[in-house]
């Protein structure tokens, strides 16, 4: 007996038997998906998660997930004629994002909190919700492509459109999520996309892109930390990497790493923040080569290249910052420490961050998956740099 055929979604049903969840965020990438999935005949339902209090963000360009936005997909799920439905998340976004993303900060690392909103919410809650409704598949604007492989799972590439690929921020995608998430954007560009929303007579065609975390309405971070997290920012010295001591600090909170402009100290040449050591309260600068980093330490590795990873080396490519190309990068698994050697070095790199690993450095290539930076070691080693390192997990 032969196999149906799949439809454009890979599945083995014909569109109009196919339900199709599609998180919608109001913007115009989400807003398409929906739209280009309705065109194709999928019986298609859109959900939007209200993620925070959008009282402060109602009427600001670049957020998401608040008060303007939830309008906007609402509407647009009218024009399309699907069911829409609106979802309070916002006790759970607060404990498994806000929360994180405040104790990251206070740890002195610099956190990714769009990397755990798809992680802890989207391809999780999110997820459940769409099997809830019967759905067979959860759709997202994100740019980035999913295909089957040979022994019928499903991998992650890279989006066609470089300048707007968001692997960096999926990297911890599961396989098991996988095999029920879909990116229709995943072979289109921007302008494309635009054109679609233009073409399918959508409100959104020329609203803006979300920039900003959307529960930071003023783009400060550390008035977000002091209001979770009221006498966080404790005064502290400011060292430069070669021991002395250039002045005081009012809190690491206000540096991250990388930082070159309001750090209150003056030498006579350029400093940047080099490093911050959260136990003893110290911002610790220096020149521009003292940031160059040739070795991280990655936690909470999630393997997504195909085969289970074995004790080891691995040459591959790697990035450690979303706007960079993947560059060369050896990957080195041992008895529970998972280590990335950067071949060509990289400037700014801060525990908290995401290093997410490619097979290739070519356009659309494979996704093999990624962890957060547990700490990075400076090609030039500072004792005043020093910071203790945090206990490190295996890859999963």
């Amino acid at each position: 007996m032969n196999e149906p055929p799949l439809n454009s979604l890979e599945l083995p049903k014909p569109p109009a038997e196919t339900r199709v969840v599609v998180a919608m965020s109001g913007g115009v990438d989400s807003s398409v998906v929906a739209g280009l999935l309705k065109r194709q005949g999928y019986d298609v339902i859109g959900v939007t998660l209200q993620l925070y209090d959008h009282g402060e963000a109602t009427h600001r360009a670049g957020a998401c997930c608040a008060g303007q936005d939830i309008y906007d997909a609402r509407r647009v799920a009218e024009d399309l004629g699907i069911p829409h439905y609106v979802l309070d998340y916002e006790r759970r976004f607060q404990e498994a994002v806000i929360d994180a993303f405040a104790d990251s900060y206070l740890a002195g690392e610099t956190p990714i909190p769009c990397v755990g909103c798809n992680q802890k919410i989207k391809f999780a809650d999110l997820l459940q919700t769409a099997r809830d409704l019967g759905a067979d598949a959860l759709a997202t604007g994100h740019y980035i492509a999913s295909r089957r492989t040979p022994d019928g799972g499903r991998a992650l590439y890279r989006a066609r459109d470089a300048e707007r690929d968001q692997s960096y921020f999926l990297f911890a995608t599961t396989p098991e999520q996988l095999d029920f998430l879909r990116f229709p954007l995943g072979d289109l560009t921007k302008p494309q996309t635009r054109e679609l929303a233009r073409d399918y007579g959508l409100a959104v065609a020329e609203k803006s892109d979300s920039q900003d975390i959307c529960f930071v309405p003023t783009g400060r971070y550390s008035q977000v930390i002091e209001r979770l997290r009221p006498g966080a920012a404790e005064a502290g010295d400011s060292v430069h990497v070669d021991g002395r001591q250039l002045g005081r600090h009012d809190g690491i909170i206000h540096f991250t790493i990388g930082q070159r402009r309001g750090i209150g100290v003056a030498v006579g040449e350029p400093l940047y923040v080099v490093a911050l050591d959260a136990e003893r309260r110290r911002v610790v600068v220096g020149p521009r080569e003292a940031l160059e980093t040739r070795s991280v330490v990655l936690r909470d590795l999630n393997w997504i290249g195909g085969a289970p990873l074995q004790a080891g080396r691995y040459d591959l490519f790697a990035k450690v910052r979303s706007t960079r190309p993947p560059q060369p990068a050896r990957l080195t698994v041992g008895e529970g420490a998972v280590e990335v050697e950067l071949l060509a070095g990289e400037y700014g790199v801060s525990p908290g961050q995401a290093c997410v690993l490619y097979e290739s450095d070519e356009a659309q290539s494979r996704v093999l998956g990624g962890g957060w930076i547990a700490t990075a070691q400076p090609t030039q080693v500072h004792p005043a740099a020093a910071v203790r390192a945090p206990a490190v997990a295996a890859a999963r």
